[in-house]
């Protein structure tokens, strides 16, 4: 078995069936939606959707539902991604969103992709409508992403920076 070969058809697999999931550019929404889906298109190795996908077909699953939380949790991803936080001018190779669109639209961008995600997700409902799980993981993905989760980790992230306990006498230099 080619590894490379492998992770490429895992990859493309996902990316399918992710990208399948986002707005389409129209309506007066138009440019929130063109900056969100510039953020979600700018590439990345869609591990988290890939380990997904593999995870639910591990323990047995088969159909569809799963879909819409592979697109969900890239998105979340995504978002994480979008603000300035770090000024950033490029970011897997692209402009980042903030200096393409403006750091307003950047931040409506992000707010729109993790919005997004929870209605994507969402959407699992309308494949198994009748499946109790998903309220269970839409209720699960949302705690992992918010202030208990992702977002209280970067808030960690973002109040040590330039904090660092460690001294030039503690690292001997």
């Amino acid at each position: 078995m080619d590894i490379k070969a492998e992770i490429g058809r895992h990859t493309d697999e996902a990316e399918q069936i992710i990208t399948s999931y986002l707005p389409e550019e129209k309506g007066y929404q138009k440019t929130v939606i063109e900056a969100m889906n510039y953020s979600f298109l700018a590439g990345g190795k869609r591990l988290r959707p890939i380990l997904m996908l593999e995870t639910y077909r591990l323990f047995g699953g088969k159909s569809k539902v799963i879909e819409p939380f592979m697109a969900a949790i890239e998105m979340i991803h995504t978002y994480s991604l979008v603000p300035a936080m770090d000024n950033d001018e490029y970011r897997r190779g692209k402009k980042t969103t903030h200096v393409v669109y403006g750091e307003a639209m950047a931040i409506l961008a992000g707010d729109a992709l993790l919005t997004y995600a929870f209605e994507t997700a969402a959407k699992a409902l309308d494949i198994e409508p009748q499946n109790p799980g998903i309220g269970k993981a839409i209720r699960i993905l949302s705690a992992k992403a918010g202030i208990y989760g992702m977002v209280g980790g970067q808030t960690v992230d973002v109040e040590s920076e330039n904090t660092c306990d460690m001294t030039k006498e503690k690292l001997d230099f």
